[in-house]
């Protein structure tokens, strides 16, 4: 028992970190004064950053700790830097957001802290019944966060649907993991892996009901068709800053979890659920880019954009093996760099702290500020899968990866949804540059931050684009690490 102490303290050190530096931060707001809390928010990136050089310090650790049912394997150290770099990117972006608003800074901050810390639980989670835990730090801190700004009434209804529809969510998730107990006797997914490969009769169909309430839980939080009703509503009612905390590092954390949970614990029903999300993800995918055909609103339309990416997460996850979930894992680093610099992009288009959403409001951008113009069509066309930048170097992989699996139905599908949404990502790209326009949009030079971090995840899109197998590798080495 003794010895087993400072495993368990290692396997919990980034999160510690990360809560501590929450902590400091609520304690260091109750003494500040004077309207500038920008010193908050930097408190908050020096911990992130700290959180992130210790995770990269245990890469090669991969201890287990409290009985098996945490681990700092490379894969949850991968998806450490990934939420470290989501949530310090939000940060970053949001002291110039909020000097436009009446949210309480150190309250923000500090839930989204404190989100963070959620993420990483469920990535780390190698037990049901913590991820479970992990979930809900995660979701009740994004609660608050989508209806932090309360003099906004939208902001409001978005953390009220969002609330409700992730308690159904979440019902289904608890009945998922009890019907596993019932079938397996363990909630520990080596265990679970155990019981199944040897499973028959009865316990498999409990198991497969267990799966498929999981599936419904899981499906919720990654906004996958058809349990994606309520994310137009949330992205377009939340602050922008949040909207983009929401789109990667909810996501990022939701597939995470769902990764592990399906392609480690219930390996023994692959062949039962792989059908299932084969469905999932052309349903999803194209639902996902025709909708956001049809809209005018920038930010409906990223939140169908990210319904349609979750699709293509969810090619590589049917693809399976060393393949497909590597693919997934580079894909998520790289749709967090062009998704926050997008949104960094719509902060930055903003006035009095409410961006311009109508797609009209992008009209001649790309004359009257170049280098926003720049960004967002660096963006646009990365999301598009347009080479050579990260988004199609993390198509190419996800794609790839369903054709050397047979999945060759399915890539070509893919393929094909990602030319549908060519349509409404160039779509912005002629607003910006061959449309004319008059509206009042700020100049980014005065907002520093804004500036930093759309230049910041540029070239990490350029770079990742043109030289993707470093990244790759690192991405194949954590996922490897599973089991």
């Amino acid at each position: 028992m003794i010895a087993a102490t400072p495993v368990a303290w290692l396997v919990l050190l980034p999160v510690l970190l990360l809560t501590g530096t929450a902590l400091l931060v609520m304690v260091t707001d109750l003494w500040m004064e004077g309207p500038d809390r920008d010193g908050l928010g930097w408190l908050g990136i020096v911990g992130l950053a700290v959180t992130a050089v210790a995770s990269i310090t245990l890469w090669n650790q991969g201890e287990t700790g409290f009985g098996g049912m945490m681990s700092v394997d490379r894969y949850a150290l991968f998806f450490n830097l990934i939420f470290c770099l989501a949530a310090g990117l939000t940060l970053l972006m949001s002291m110039s957001y909020l000097e436009l608003t009446d949210i309480r800074v150190g309250d923000y901050y500090t839930l989204i802290l404190f989100a963070t810390v959620g993420m990483m639980v469920m990535a780390a989670a190698t037990d049901l019944i913590v991820i479970f835990l992990g979930l809900e730090v995660m979701s009740i801190a994004v609660y608050v966060l989508a209806g932090i700004w309360r003099r906004q009434l939208r902001s409001t209804e978005a953390a009220l649907k969002y609330f409700l529809l992730g308690a159904f969510a979440t019902g289904f998730l608890l009945f998922g993991i009890a019907m596993l107990y019932g079938a397996t006797g363990s909630t520990t997914l080596n265990v679970i892996a155990g019981h199944l490969a040897k499973a028959g009769g009865e316990q498999r169909m409990l198991a497969t009901i267990g799966m498929a309430l999981l599936l419904i839980g899981f499906g919720f939080k990654v906004a996958a068709v058809p349990f994606h009703a309520w994310t137009p509503d949330v992205y377009e009612g939340a602050p922008t800053s949040i909207t983009a905390l929401m789109a990667v590092g909810v996501k990022a954390a939701a597939f995470a979890a769902f990764t592990r949970v399906f392609l480690h614990g219930l390996a023994g029903l692959s062949g039962d659920w792989s059908v299932v999300l084969w469905g999932l993800a052309v349903l999803t995918m194209t639902v996902g880019n025709v909708v956001a055909v049809l809209q005018q609103n920038i930010k409906r339309m990223l939140a169908y954009s990210s319904i349609a990416h979750a699709g293509y997460l969810l090619v590589g996850m049917v693809a399976n093996g060393e393949n497909g979930g590597s693919a997934v894992l580079f894909y998520l680093l790289g749709y967090a760099l062009m998704n926050l610099g997008a949104f960094a992009v719509v902060m930055a288009l903003g006035k009095r702290g409410e961006p311009n959403e109508r797609l009209e409001d992008y009209a001649g951008v790309g004359f009257r500020h170049p280098f926003l113009g720049f960004a967002m069509a660096i963006f646009m066309l990365s999301l598009a899968g347009v080479p050579p930048l990260v988004g199609f170097a993390g198509k190419f992989y996800l794609f790839a990866a369903a054709v050397k699996s047979g999945y060759i139905g399915l890539a070509v599908i893919g393929v094909l949804n990602s030319v549908v949404s060519m349509y409404y990502y160039v779509g912005v790209l002629v607003q910006m540059y061959m449309t004319e326009g008059s509206a009042d949009v700020p100049s980014p030079t005065t907002r520093p931050y804004l500036l930093a971090t759309m230049l910041v995840t540029v070239i990490a899109t350029i770079l990742l684009g043109v030289f993707p197998s470093g990244a790759y590798e690192f991405a194949r080495q954590a996922f490897l690490s599973l089991g």
